[in-house]
């Protein structure tokens, strides 16, 4: 499959690939100084047979949406980049931070990067080993073969000194947290073949909730939050403590639940149902039809809030968990979503150190990412802007931190 005009090779230039259950974005990126400027914008939908909770069901079908998104993004910027960030999802991907600690027999040397190797080696092989029992348990699949996605060392400790580059540093308790996310082999492997039918340099697979939980600039090592992405198939789930990553959780109710359920009580067609809800969310709906949608909605929203305190409930086990509750995805548009969560009631039996508070994350929060198009103005662009962040640590200059991380996927990655 090729895209049209032919590619143009320019180092500093990406397409980020968001290939949600109900619409593939896409934007065209290019990066100065650290940052991405947004150049076009793309959009394609999905068919109903195309992707299923976060997964992708036909890989052909899926390709064709997303030439479609990225001809549309290229065309307005006018430049068609040959490499891709892409993202994951759905309830088989599975991410967290697994934190190793050591006491150095020789505390007055300095830490080398080999040292640190091993560490992260001893947390590849530790993290990969629970992975894979988590998803035998949850397939019945005992022998499933499971892709690392991504990793990133998210907390170094030294002597209960927070650093955020070990290297050269002297002291005896060194404490590494390192966050991993792993997807069964057939997952990662249409992605893989997605990317390569477009005849893209892949740069990376990415699990969404990590590129949300990380998009914001907030650098301070007390922050913590606990994200939700409401998107068609699924809905991710990312908690972040002392400024790092915890742990990713995905399941799969999302706005396409919603939308049949709408379908059901209008009479009408997925596609127009789909209209019908949007034009709910934003008060565009005629009264009689947004109360029949208020009413229909009630049951599906509790199963849905449900399914997320399951989610954080394991979340909370060893800690408090983050009252600050942001909010993205085209899926959390709908009032019911915020109400729902502002409600003390469904919350009353997890461990918030307080009320939750909910937000929104909206595009111009997104850090290091300038949208040049003007027209990035809905929550459900946070993921592939956010997509987009991820990848300007690997179209820039690369840190140690992150050359360890390239060097410690390369041997986990069997």
């Amino acid at each position: 499959m090729r895209l049209f005009g032919g590619r143009k090779k320019q180092n500093n230039w990406a397409v980020s690939l968001d290939i949600g259950t109900e619409f593939v974005k896409a934007l065209v990126f290019e990066v100065i100084d650290g940052e991405g400027h947004i150049h076009g914008v793309g959009r394609a939908r999905q068919r109903l047979s195309d992707m299923q909770g976060g997964g992708i069901t036909d890989i052909h079908g899926v390709a064709q949406n997303c030439e479609k998104a990225i001809e549309e993004a290229a065309t307005m910027a006018q430049f068609l980049p040959d490499k891709a960030i892409v993202g994951i999802a759905g309830e088989l991907v599975k991410g967290a931070t697994t934190t190793v600690k050591i006491t150095r027999p020789k505390p007055q040397t300095q830490i080398q990067v080999s040292e640190l190797q091993d560490i992260v080696n001893q947390v590849q092989a530790q993290a990969f080993s629970q992975a894979r029992q988590e998803l035998a348990a949850e397939t019945g699949l005992e022998e499933i073969d499971i892709q690392l996605v991504n990793a990133a060392i998210v907390s170094v400790v030294i002597d209960g000194y927070k650093v955020t580059n070990p290297m050269s540093y002297q002291g005896k308790e060194l404490s590494v947290g390192v966050y991993n996310a792993f997807a069964p082999i057939v997952q990662f492997g249409a992605l893989e073949t997605v990317v390569r039918e477009l005849s893209l340099e892949l740069l990376a697979i990415v699990a969404e909730p990590y590129a949300v939980a990380r998009c914001l600039n907030e650098e301070s090592t007390d922050f913590a939050a606990t994200f939700i992405d409401i998107g068609g198939g699924t809905t991710d789930i990312a908690v972040v403590r002392n400024g790092g990553v915890e742990g990713t959780k995905m399941f799969a109710i999302g706005g396409r639940a919603f939308t049949k359920r709408v379908a059901a009580v209008l009479g009408e067609t997925f596609n127009d149902a789909e209209k019908a809800k949007i034009a709910y969310a934003t008060g565009h709906l005629d009264k009689e039809k947004s109360e029949l949608i208020r009413r229909a909605l009630k049951n599906d929203i509790q199963v849905w809030l449900s399914a997320l305190q399951i989610s954080l409930e394991e979340f909370g086990q060893g800690d408090l968990l983050p009252s600050k509750i942001l909010l993205c995805g085209g899926g959390s548009n709908l009032p019911e979503v915020k109400e729902a969560l502002s409600d003390r009631e469904w919350s009353k039996d997890l461990p918030f150190a307080r009320a939750p508070e909910v937000q929104f994350i909206k595009p111009n929060d997104v850090a290091n990412m300038i949208d040049e198009t003007k027209t990035l103005q809905d929550i459900s662009q946070v993921t592939p802007m956010a997509l987009g962040n991820v990848a300007l640590d690997l179209i820039g200059q690369t840190s140690m931190l992150e050359t360890l991380m390239k060097k410690a996927l390369s041997g986990a990655k069997s």
